[in-house]
């Protein structure tokens, strides 16, 4: 039993150097630098090493958004947790999550728009996925009154996620975030 154990906690260290390599690599150069050859070389081991923790690149990058989605729905809960005032804590969350997006860009990449082979809005979504969802749907509950809870949700998300993204891509400008982010809030707190 000692032995199995002892392997089963190696292969875990094995795919946590993997991801960590990866997400270092692309942070670095981007995700078009992260290959499993290149993986292979930093982490000093063979490539078929790498291809029997992870079909390839796609599933590397999974693995790298699934911890992102975990760091961000821990981020939204602090966030949401401050203060027990309904809008004040819409308003941390909000901030939180566009403070994700603009500080760690090449995650929030890998987690949002780069093609994963992660299950979304269903019953088989990952809890380190839905977690996030949850953290905004708690920071929305005590605000929508008999609007659907979900699709409200789903529009705050839609809205954030918009409003980072085009700022990002230099689409909207960066100055005036902050008043962007308080005019899409108020739609929820009027």
């Amino acid at each position: 039993m000692a032995i199995r154990e002892r392997r089963e906690r190696e292969r875990l260290d094995r795919e946590r150097l993997i991801v960590a390599a990866a997400r270092e690599l692309a942070e670095a150069e981007g995700w078009d630098a992260v290959t499993t050859r290149r993986l292979a070389d930093l982490i000093e081991y063979s490539q078929p090493v790498l291809y029997s923790h992870f079909k390839g690149k796609d599933a590397i990058m999974a693995a790298v958004a699934v911890e992102g989605f975990a760091e961000l729905a821990a981020e939204l809960r602090a966030a949401r947790t401050k203060t027990s005032n309904p809008p004040a804590s819409l308003a941390e969350t909000a901030a939180a999550y566009a403070h994700f997006a603009e500080t760690r860009p090449i995650l929030y990449e890998a987690m949002f728009t780069k093609a994963v082979d992660l299950t979304f809005a269903s019953p088989e979504t990952r809890p380190e996925l839905q977690a996030g969802f949850g953290e905004l749907r708690e920071a929305v509950r005590p605000l929508v009154g008999d609007d659907d809870l979900e699709v409200s949700t789903e529009v705050l998300w839609a809205g954030l996620h918009g409003l980072v993204t085009l700022t990002r891509g230099g689409r909207l400008r960066r100055e005036d975030h902050d008043r962007r982010l308080a005019v899409l809030l108020r739609r929820f707190s009027d």
